[in-house]
């Protein structure tokens, strides 16, 4: 490694784009979408390993083993990071990259460094994945608690380069902050942006609320309410990104169902942690975990 190249052992500052590595193949995915997000912005890529380190009992010094437990899981993650390493230089990745080992739970430790970053990146499921589970512990904690955007990128498919850039709003100031949040990145990626409030079909709100009475004309109308205040975000977003080409759709259906549909197309969904139905106590809110479960793309969840 050379010097720009680098196991850093100092206290953060200026993390850039931060993905976490743990050799598995959707990590390896997380770092190539990583490598590409740092390139277009300019700034540093560090790569994280975490390991934790068991306290053990030995029954009598026969059988204890030759090296220190501590120093063996370094030198594995060491080892780890340089496999990471390996895979940049094979793409031609350019830019800056910091390599980090760092003691402690993965999702602990990424939540702890995320202060310090504009954007985290990991991979759906790590090593430590079984089969059939379709978020890791890492991609589930994350999210929820990170202090900067978090993309999740699934084993799926990479990235459409000309895509549309996703992002679900509902009127909530979360779905605004993750609005121009998504311009932004769009803004960095040449790509179009597409603005979308989903309507929930009528059929959802009559199996809970039997004596509702809902028409295609009730739907209509607040589907045009709805388009009309998308136009009002349009502009909004238009006025700081004059170059952006931006659009805005109203589909009718179920949320998560909706969103994780465009997941298959878009090269990149964003969401706000959670929406205008949350909680304050919610941490992740029942859309965007959703979508994160069912996405077959790149998800980027934006802290409120």
């Amino acid at each position: 490694m050379t010097a720009e190249n680098h196991l850093a052992d100092q206290t953060p500052t200026d993390l850039g784009v931060l993905v976490g590595y743990d050799g598995s193949e959707l990590a390896a995915r997380a770092l190539e979408h990583g490598a590409a997000e740092a390139t277009r912005r300019s700034v540093t890529l560090t790569v994280v390993s975490a390991y934790t380190v068991p306290t053990m009992i030995y029954p009598n010094i026969a059988s204890m083993p030759e090296e220190n437990e501590a120093d063996a899981a370094h030198r594995a993650v060491e080892r780890l990071l340089g496999e990471a390493a390996g895979l940049l230089l094979r793409r031609s990745h350019a830019g800056t990259v910091t390599y980090r080992a760092e003691v402690g739970d993965a999702a602990g430790v990424l939540v702890a460094l995320s202060s310090h970053a504009r954007t985290v990146v990991v991979g759906a499921r790590g090593r430590g994945g079984f089969i059939g589970r379709l978020l890791g512990s890492v991609s589930t904690a994350l999210p929820s608690h990170s202090h900067c955007p978090t993309v999740v990128v699934p084993g799926h498919r990479s990235d459409a380069a000309d895509a549309p850039v996703v992002v679900a709003v509902d009127g909530s100031d979360a779905g605004r902050l993750a609005m121009f949040t998504a311009a932004e990145v769009a803004s960095s990626r040449g790509a179009p942006l597409e603005i979308v409030s989903v309507l929930p079909s009528g059929h959802e709100w009559l199996y809970w609320y039997p004596e509702l009475e809902l028409s295609a004309e009730v739907t209509g109308r607040r589907k045009a309410e709805l388009e009309a205040a998308l136009d009002s975000q349009v502009t909004a977003v238009a006025g700081q990104f004059p170059d952006l080409k931006v659009s805005a759709a109203v589909p009718v259906g179920m949320p998560t169902e909706v969103l994780a549909t465009m997941t298959e197309t878009a090269q990149l969904t964003v969401l706000g942690t959670r929406g205008r139905g949350s909680f304050r106590s919610a941490l992740l809110g029942s859309i965007s975990r959703g979508v994160l479960h069912q996405a077959a793309g790149p998800v980027m969840v934006v802290p409120n």
